[in-house]
């Protein structure tokens, strides 16, 4: 899959996720910035990929683009988006040979001769046959990332799948498996590769006779399903960043309301775009868990000490390496910008203190665990039976008001004042909301 297009069919997944059918396709193509001719054809894409990635899976366990779409309040694990990671960088052609080889390699060892003719014979009629040098180059590929392992022996080699540790677990120890990469992959960051390790063991119980969906201990209301589309980007952004490489990408801010745009390529349509281009040193990546966002923090050449949300982030290419003195140096005056930025906020330092109520009648002090577990470096001051006062410095307010505000009335805020002020004006217009339309009602 070309770069651009996986740029594009990112935001393009990400409307359908958050956005489902509430635009019309013109009002969808309008947002990313694209024709309801590449809208149409984009979808068809979207579409023939997922066919090509459940190539060979019974009836029952195959699914619509549609299906991925519709709301379902506990199912997380199996998230649409995912799909796109296992599309990423292979053309169509790669996608249906890999998953030949792999489908073959289940069920016996074999050579590469005897896998050229398995994809001679499987491959669409439309399709072109794979010579003997494109099947050892697809080996090849799946020995370097570990799927297949070459069996000892002379020549042909002969290959199998890599499944010796589901193979080697008995049913509790694959169920029990299963269950703990369930709870990791749901609740910690990033968490792409434990969503296709869950997927990859969902496929193996399968194959042994049990229904994982059945026999699910845990449900989870999966809130961010963009979020697994941002992980796209952190691990080129890492990789710049141990090697202290610059990038260059085209930014488009979520608050300009566009969520894509085209690549230039043919001057007969050439637009102007929304977005920025921008060269920046990318320093640290943070992960709001109130939003479900990554940010990318960078230096820039001109701007200083720049944020930028990954979801605006397309046309990633990296740049020229700095050195490691300058590295350093503008890393150590993020670190001492942001010492107290609650997530990514650079204002002045505000001491905020709270009083917090602990819940009556209740053996667990739930608000109390909360605090600790999600105050970051906030302290714990005064104490009673009833309530314990709560202090921090940050960055300005606006990132930790919304978390203050969601304790609703087990939180009152004392210091600032004119913070007390504003929580005192917003709760009066809520109770505004919810005076009854008239005295009799």
């Amino acid at each position: 899959m070309a770069r651009e297009s996986f740029d594009k069919e990112i935001q393009f997944l990400r409307m359908l996720a958050l956005a489902g059918g509430a635009y019309s396709r013109q009002q969808f193509a309008d947002r990313l910035g694209i024709s309801v001719h590449t809208y149409d054809k984009t979808l068809r894409n979207l579409k023939d990929m997922l066919g090509v990635l459940q190539q060979g899976l019974p009836l029952d366990q195959g699914s619509e683009l549609a299906d991925g779409l519709r709301y379902n309040y506990y199912e997380s694990a199996d998230p649409l988006l995912l799909f796109l990671f296992r599309a990423k960088s292979l053309k169509e052609t790669e996608s249906i040979r890999l998953t030949l080889l792999l489908t073959a390699l289940q069920a016996r060892e074999l050579t590469a001769k005897e896998l050229q003719d398995i994809c001679s014979e499987q491959m669409p009629a439309d399709g072109p046959l794979p010579d003997e040098k494109t099947v050892r180059g697809d080996l090849k590929y799946l020995e370097e990332v570990g799927v297949i392992l070459r069996v000892g022996g002379g020549r042909p080699y002969r290959y199998r799948a890599a499944n010796d540790l589901v193979d080697q677990l008995n049913d509790e120890e694959l169920m029990d498996l299963f269950d703990y990469v369930d709870v990791i992959a749901n609740t910690q960051v990033p968490s792409v590769q434990g969503y296709l390790l869950r997927d990859t063991l969902k496929k193996a119980l399968r194959r042994r006779g049990f229904d994982p969906d059945a026999s699910e201990t845990r449900r989870y209301k999966y809130h961010y399903h963009s979020r697994i589309l941002d992980e796209a980007h952190l691990y080129p952004i890492f990789r710049a960043i141990q090697q202290r490489k610059k990038l260059s990408f085209l930014y488009l801010s979520p608050k300009k309301g566009k969520n894509y745009a085209s690549q230039n390529t043919n001057p007969l349509f050439e637009r102007e775009t929304n977005g920025l281009s921008e060269t920046a040193l990318p320093l640290r990546v943070v992960y709001d868990h109130q939003y479900g966002r990554w940010y990318l923090i960078a230096y820039h050449g001109r701007q200083g000490i720049m944020k930028f949300r990954m979801e605006g982030l397309t046309q990633i290419e990296e740049g020229e390496a700095v050195a490691e003195e300058e590295f350093a140096r503008r890393l150590a005056a993020v670190q001492e910008q942001m010492k107290y930025s609650w997530v990514t906020d650079t204002l002045r330092t505000v001491k905020v203190v709270a009083r917090f109520y602990n819940p009556e009648g209740s053996n667990a002090n739930f608000v109390r665990e909360r605090v600790e577990l999600q105050g970051q470096w906030g302290t714990i001051a005064e104490e009673t039976d009833a309530t314990f006062l709560y202090e921090i410095t940050v960055n300005g307010i606006y990132e930790i008001k919304p978390w203050l505000r969601s304790f609703g009335s087990s939180c009152e805020v004392l210091e600032p004042a004119w913070l007390r002020k504003e929580f005192i004006a917003e709760w009066k217009e809520l109770q505004g909301y919810y005076e009854p339309v008239r005295e009799n009602f």
